[in-house]
């Protein structure tokens, strides 16, 4: 009878052990899953930051590329043609096209992302053109001012699409091309108009700040 109890306790013993080691290895098998997934984890975050400072340092690139292009001299020239037109000046409105026509020709646009290029480019050949008519049309200022109705578009838009450190004003004429009504820009908040010179010097109104 002692030998059979005996066999018994071992029996059950072993039984325990094996419970404890299954148990164990339950645990074993739990903690390396939970360590594959944290690890994965981090690696994908640190993928993700990797990811997330390269787009970064990309973008930042092409930011101070794009700063580093201006039409700043543009909208002088403009602007000299400007204020040549609102004296009824039609020889130095031609001198100021020239000069416009001169700047575009020579602005580096290297810097530029390749969006930027197709927006500066499409705008500055339509600019072109209308500066060219008012730089070749001296002594015929109405001539002149049909194109610098155009012009004034092309700088406003050049102005919306790359911005300027001047602070502009984009002022507007109900009576400009034949009633048709035109903006142009400026840099005084003072109406100037360069469509009618001297018959209403003060015609027209301020639309908005750029």
């Amino acid at each position: 009878m002692i030998i059979f109890l005996d066999v018994v306790n071992t029996i059950v013993k072993s039984k325990t052990n094996l419970k404890t080691i299954n148990v164990k290895k339950s645990i074993l098998a739990l903690f390396i899953v939970a360590f594959v997934l944290v690890s994965c984890k981090q690696n994908n975050k640190k993928d993700e930051t990797m990811n997330s400072e390269t787009m970064n340092s990309e973008n930042t690139t092409q930011d101070i590329n794009n700063s580093k292009f201006s039409i700043e001299e543009i909208v002088s020239n403009y602007l000299s043609i400007k204020n040549a037109l609102t004296k009824d000046d039609s020889n130095s409105a031609a001198e100021a096209g020239k000069t416009f026509v001169e700047t575009l020709s020579k602005l580096d646009m290297k810097n530029l992302s390749d969006d930027k290029m197709k927006s500066y480019m499409d705008i500055a050949d339509d600019a072109k053109e209308n500066a060219e008519h008012i730089g070749d049309n001296s002594g015929k200022i109405d001539h002149q001012r049909e194109h610098f109705v155009l012009l004034s578009k092309d700088v406003n838009d050049l102005i919306t699409t790359f911005g300027t450190q001047q602070k502009l004003y984009q002022d507007y004429c109900p009576m400009a091309d034949d009633n048709k009504g035109a903006i142009w820009i400026s840099e005084t908040k003072d109406i100037k108009n360069p469509y009618l010179g001297a018959k209403m010097p003060t015609c027209g109104t301020v639309k908005k700040e750029l």
